[in-house]
């Protein structure tokens, strides 16, 4: 809770980190590197962790949510991580809302063809409409 958030692309950065999520080109656990922009990855919530069924490639989120979702469940709530509430709440809250943000930032569509109606107010679009537009002559990230 007290650690430093630190944005960057940098390598010589990155390698000071202790944890690196999104960015650094490489999934490696046993060092706290959490990216998923790999030709390579594959990774899914049923390839980590077999007893789960879903297939959706994961996002960094997904891989973060997975690696640390229970433990961090569990001690808001105060149960055993392997517990059932514990166990019930972390399948939900993937399902109903991690899952969508593997699947938008991996590029796969919610349905085959063209969708009946538009989604406009999905976490992503919420976060984008943070973004500078792409002819603001002030491209400040840090802004939104």
């Amino acid at each position: 809770q007290d650690a430093e958030v630190v944005r960057t692309r940098d390598p010589q950065r990155l390698a000071q980190c202790d944890v690196v999520v999104d960015v650094g080109g490489e999934y490696d656990p046993e060092r706290h590197r959490y990216d998923h922009h790999q030709r390579s990855f594959t990774q899914s919530m049923q390839s980590l962790r077999p007893d789960k069924p879903w297939t959706t490639k994961l996002s960094s989120a997904g891989l973060v949510y997975c690696h640390f979702g229970s433990q961090i469940l569990a001690g808001l709530l105060g149960q055993p991580e392997d517990g059932p509430i514990v166990t019930a709440l972390y399948d939900k809250l993937y399902e109903n809302f991690v899952e969508e943000i593997d699947a938008i930032d991996n590029g796969i569509a919610q349905a085959e063809g063209e969708p009946r109606y538009a989604l406009t107010t999905t976490l992503s679009a919420r976060v984008g409409h943070l973004n500078p537009r792409w002819n603001d002559p002030d491209q400040d990230t840090e802004v939104g």
